[in-house]
């Protein structure tokens, strides 16, 4: 066996335990989880999805921001289109998927494919490297499955996480891959000021789902007084999970891994099946905003003849599965 197959069986088996010890957590555990989520008014449901609205948008902006820089600046509309129409991809196995699309509407507008993929790829990088960031809080909850102090040695990989955004290093980085693949070098490079702007956006992406699962986690709590670090598990933990879920490329858009992971930390402040429905109910919600979304860009790009017959079919298929998923 080849070494890229036993690392695709690997991965493979590694999504499927994954799945099954959250699909037995999830059934062994209903019967309380169904009472916790019972706890949740429709007036909470509305505010966390709006604030997971937000932070979708906000990717959008992030993503905007950077092929702006790189030579393309599209209209909020036409950017919709392509951005949340590729996004469907991320619930397919992979995680290169939502980049493809992207860069195939795209090039109906006019934006060089490897510029787009080079974005694509730029605004995954990013949202991974501030998620981590602003996820440090609840790595110290995660790793010693308690709460009431901060591992303050965590703050080390910040150092790290800086370096990577320097626009030089980046710029370097995209010329070494694009000359490696055998691909043009793109016309210009990031600006500082872009590099900046784009993680604010993503910091802000972050907050802006934080205050969603706070919002979720709080009405799950209960009207008593809440756990002191119940605010930072929630506001931390979501933008920790979804990183780390990123890093499980077989497992579309990090399912299982993501909802385990967010557990786990709010399972810190918050009793377990209480913690599990907050997650739960959090993928419902984003998958939601995520359909909307891409439905918002797809009427955009078939109107505008940005997308083909095919394009649309595989479009429409991807939001049943994510309709499924979400049930």
């Amino acid at each position: 066996m080849t070494r890229k197959k036993l690392l695709t069986v690997l991965r493979l088996g590694i999504a499927l335990i994954t799945l099954a010890a959250v699909v037995y957590a999830v059934a062994r555990n209903w019967a309380d989880m169904s009472v916790q989520l019972g706890k949740i008014s429709w007036s909470t449901f509305l505010w966390s999805t709006l604030a997971a609205a937000a932070g979708t948008w906000l990717t959008m902006v992030g993503w905007k921001t950077l092929l702006r820089d790189l030579g393309s600046d599209l209209h909020v509309a036409p950017a919709s289109g392509v951005y949340f129409v590729g996004q469907l991809g991320k619930y397919l196995p992979g995680s290169l998927w939502s980049v493809l699309v992207q860069a195939d509407i795209a090039s109906h507008l006019r934006v060089p494919r490897r510029r787009t993929a080079v974005t694509g790829l730029l605004a995954l990088g990013l949202a991974l490297l501030t998620g981590l960031l602003v996820g440090l809080p609840a790595a110290s909850f995660l790793l010693t499955r308690t709460s009431g102090g901060f591992d303050w040695w965590l703050l080390l990989g910040i150092p790290i996480l800086v370096v990577l955004c320097v626009p030089r290093l980046l710029n370097a980085i995209i010329d070494r891959t694009l000359r490696v693949l055998k691909r043009q070098p793109l016309e210009q490079g990031l600006s500082a000021g872009a590099v900046l702007r784009a993680v604010v956006v993503f910091v802000l992406v972050w907050v802006a789902f934080g205050v969603h699962t706070l919002l979720l986690a709080r009405a799950v709590a209960g009207n008593g007084t809440p756990h002191p670090d119940l605010t930072t598990a929630a506001m931390t933990g979501y933008a920790l999970s979804v990183s780390l879920g990123m890093l499980t490329i077989v497992l579309p858009a990090g399912l299982g891994a993501r909802e385990g992971l967010l557990t786990l930390i709010l399972a810190t402040a918050i009793p377990t099946p209480a913690a599990a429905a907050v997650a739960i109910m959090s993928r419902f919600i984003v998958t939601i905003v995520d359909v909307l979304a891409a439905l918002g860009g797809w009427l955009y790009a078939r109107s505008h003849h940005l997308i083909t017959e095919r394009q649309a079919a595989a479009a429409g298929e991807a939001a049943a599965r994510e309709a499924d998923v979400s049930r």
